[in-house]
């Protein structure tokens, strides 16, 4: 079942990782991979990486029906919609209209339904269905782009990086990726430049 905590680990070209929490399932998901030149970065390969995915918390929606290559379409055509959704309301652009028909198109499957076992946990109530995990995550941008953090959506403030994030901080001020990543890179230069100022 979902929880609250957010975040996956992400690999670069270079073969390093690190973690990046996007303050949300659906922006996690929307960094799974991607098209042109962020093919290189693509994790949903096969129906299996989808299942895969979406088994892993928060979502921790195991399928119980298999993912067929249908969905795996239809996730990352979703993937692409909260992408270029979530790029353009950080940069207060209109959104895509392509891109709220395909979160919209995915929102009105039926959503993943919790349940209450007789053990008192909570699980997905079976079956449970790729486009079932689809809509839930549909819906959640839908809350995002249309409730009040809707212009907490960020890009990393990285000239060379392009993740995108929802800034759920009191103070609202979360400029990075990530700290250990963009952050630190971002002081160094500055430290750098710094020194090389100093008479």
């Amino acid at each position: 079942m979902r929880t609250n905590a957010t975040g996956r680990v992400l690999h670069d070209t270079r073969g390093g990782s690190f973690r990046f929490d996007a303050g949300a399932v659906c922006l996690d998901f929307a960094h799974s991979g991607g098209e042109g030149e962020y093919a290189v970065y693509e994790t949903l390969h096969e129906p299996s990486d989808l299942a895969e995915w979406l088994a892993q918390p928060p979502l921790a929606a195991v399928m119980t029906v298999q993912v067929t290559a249908r969905e795996l379409a239809e996730a990352k055509s979703l993937r692409q919609a909260i992408w270029d959704a979530a790029h353009a309301q950080a940069a207060r652009r209109p959104l895509p209209v392509e891109a709220i028909a395909t979160i919209n198109r995915a929102a009105a499957a039926a959503p993943l339904v919790p349940e209450l076992t007789n053990d008192l946990t909570a699980r997905w109530a079976p079956p449970v269905r790729a486009t079932h995990a689809l809509s839930t995550l549909a819906r959640e941008m839908i809350e995002l782009l249309s409730g009040p953090l809707a212009n907490r959506i960020r890009e990393c403030a990285s000239d060379n990086c392009p993740l995108v994030f929802v800034d759920s901080s009191r103070p609202g001020a979360r400029r990075w990726c990530a700290m250990e990543r963009c952050g630190n890179r971002h002081k160094l230069r500055a430290l750098r430049t710094r020194r090389s100022t100093t008479p």
